[in-house]
């Protein structure tokens, strides 16, 4: 069987505001970038965030850190999280919880949490730029971006905030739960995340659905 060949994606050096200014062009006035934060994780609420950014000539420059979250560290996501929410013209996150996570399934409810976090922009968009994702329950007109956080600045902007958010979520977590080391991995499934569920079982925000949770206590859904 042959199989058709992956499109070659044009990965600028840093995201950029080309396929904003497509739409600006096209009379698209507000657009808005959307990523999430913690779809994989083992643990708590998948977070996502929506960013509309201005249509401003030295946007790009000021903006020139912002990046795929998961290629910052901590002190630069935090940074160029204020930055972000000086600059935006509106942003708004969203989420969605482990018990809704268990109930839809993962996809829905990063879609849930995208479509809340559009729910908090002071103003609603002409048109979504989304990482690698569609919302199918809004008429809004929309863009799937394979690598969208490394290619859109809008969506990087997003990304950014998602991830912010919900890390500061499992930091508060890990104070209830500290034998679960959340603020250390987040939820994610680390050896030492594993370790800890098998020595003290689920905790109240385990996603019970997840195949190692299910497997490994035999949960039914």
């Amino acid at each position: 069987m042959t199989r058709k060949p992956k499109p070659v994606l044009d990965i600028p050096p840093s995201p950029n505001l080309t396929f904003e200014r497509e739409l600006w062009e096209n009379e698209k006035q507000w657009i808005a970038g959307l990523d999430e934060a913690g779809r994989g994780a083992w643990a708590g609420p998948v977070v996502a965030a929506a960013v509309i950014l201005p249509q401003k000539a030295n946007l790009e420059q000021n903006l020139l850190g912002v990046r795929d979250s998961k290629q910052l560290n901590v002190h630069q996501r935090e940074y160029w999280a204020d930055i972000v929410k000086k600059h935006a013209q509106a942003w708004g996150v969203g989420s969605a919880g482990h018990s809704e996570i268990d109930q839809l399934g993962i996809l829905p409810a990063t879609r849930l949490a995208m479509q809340r976090a559009l729910g908090q922009l002071s103003r609603f968009p002409d048109h979504l730029l989304i990482d690698a994702l569609l919302l199918p329950n809004l008429d809004t007109p929309q863009t799937a971006l394979i690598k969208g956080d490394q290619r859109s600045l809008s969506i990087a902007a997003a990304s950014i905030l998602a991830k912010t958010t919900r890390d500061a979520l499992m930091r508060q977590e890990g104070d209830y739960y500290p034998q679960y080391g959340f603020s250390r991995h987040k939820g994610y499934g680390t050896r030492f995340h594993q370790q800890a569920i098998a020595e003290n079982g689920p905790c109240a925000i385990h996603r019970i659905s997840f195949r190692p949770l299910r497997e490994q206590f035999s949960f039914k859904f």
